[in-house]
């Protein structure tokens, strides 16, 4: 195998990809069915995070759904680009006084930044439902174009 040889380069997006969602599904479940969304709102509030009352419900939704959105591998581009928009917002106002290691630093969340930016710029890989419905819709297409 060469170093540009690329033929796994999908299984690794799906394995980022499913990873990627799993962590983002499991915060998103903990800010929406454990603490709530009062709760989370309160968190974010003592956190420093503006409009509390309406970014702790919306990030906890967007993780929940967006997580399962990214293990399911649909619109796996544009969901990643607020995930990654969260990891910002989560690195500078909460973890980057903390320093880089875990538990407080920043380290993890610049790990999902990572993540969801790669999935943002390379797409889902294979086993993605983006790509049945893309290979559908160029099936649809070819399909229109040799009729015409």
């Amino acid at each position: 195998m060469s170093v540009r040889d690329n033929r796994y380069g999908d299984w690794g997006l799906t394995v980022l990809r499913v990873v990627t969602g799993i962590v983002f599904l499991m915060h998103g479940w903990t800010k929406v069915f454990v603490w709530g969304f009062e709760g989370t709102a309160a968190g974010f509030q003592q956190m420093g995070i503006p409009l509390a009352g309406v970014a702790g419900p919306f990030v906890g939704l967007l993780e929940l759904l967006g997580g399962l959105a990214l293990i399911a591998g649909i619109a796996t581009r544009w969901i990643s680009i607020p995930l990654a928009f969260t990891m910002v917002v989560a690195i500078l106002k909460v973890h980057l006084a903390a320093g880089f290691f875990a538990p407080n630093g920043y380290e993890f969340p610049l790990m999902l930044l990572a993540g969801t930016v790669g999935l943002t710029l390379a797409g889902g890989g294979a086993f993605a439902v983006d790509n049945v419905l893309a290979a559908r819709r160029a099936t649809d297409r070819s399909a229109r174009l040799a009729t015409a």
